[in-house]
């Protein structure tokens, strides 16, 4: 296994020592390193419930036989920072969530990796680190957001923008465009229009690198940890091919 770098021979007993730190038992050490990189924060409404997926994950890699290591990733929420200096640093975060979770997989002679994205800048981020270090990989997607309903109508965040401009060109009062406001995005999860990046994960789910069934759930689902904490996770990994 790549991670017995970090955890067999007698030169690596400090290394050891550090995982003592941390808890690991010697049945955890002789398993492989599952490293787990998820981008939740409370800032990006599709990663706001990242974690409970993380920890339905770490369940999963554990009845795989692996030994889960979780540690995060940044993001950037692409709507918030749009029409402000906060536009400049979004493009630039694909690459140092890249660049820092090759650094965590290397570094740490992780076996494999599952990476729970959602939308925005991270999914492309992590693909990048994912070819770059070349060890078995799945990811998990946080699912999308639950749509919006206005006068009986579906909305999604694409027709808050529109009635944006439709009150700019005064076809539209204010209460009409604070009724929007409130009403198109009702729950956590990727964000419901049809931009390139919250669809990002349908494609790619298509060629097998993520899980199908995680593009479809909405993140507010109450049954979304433990559809990630039973055979989907476990199965995944143990078809995986060696690095």
């Amino acid at each position: 296994m790549r991670s017995d770098s970090v955890k067999v021979g007698d030169a690596q007993a400090p290394h050891r020592s550090l995982f003592n730190a941390l808890g690991f038992t010697e049945e955890e050490r002789k398993r492989p390193l599952i490293g787990i990189v998820t981008s939740y924060n409370e800032i990006v409404p599709g990663h706001m419930n990242l974690d409970k997926i993380a920890e339905a994950v770490k369940l999963g890699v554990a009845m795989a036989g692996g030994t889960p290591v979780l540690f995060p990733a940044i993001a950037v929420c692409d709507g918030i920072a749009m029409g402000h200096i906060g536009m400049k640093y979004s493009l630039v975060t694909r690459d140092l969530i890249a660049d820092s979770t090759e650094c965590m997989a290397m570094a740490h002679g992780f076996d494999g990796l599952v990476c729970i994205p959602n939308c925005d800048k991270n999914v492309p981020g992590l693909l990048m680190a994912a070819a770059r270090v070349n060890i078995p990989t799945v990811f998990v997607s946080g699912g999308p957001m639950l749509a919006g309903h206005v006068k009986g109508c579906k909305r999604s965040l694409s027709s808050m923008f529109e009635a944006v401009g439709t009150y700019a060109a005064g076809n539209m009062t204010k209460e009409e465009l604070t009724e929007f406001e409130e009403k198109v995005c009702p729950t956590c999860g990727s964000c419901s229009g049809m931009v390139p990046l919250p669809l990002s994960p349908i494609p790619i789910a298509s060629v097998r690198q993520f899980m199908e069934l995680a593009v479809y759930i909405p993140e507010q689902d109450p049954h979304v940890g433990q559809t990630f904490s039973s055979n989907s996770v476990s199965s995944s990994l143990v078809m995986l091919p060696a690095a």
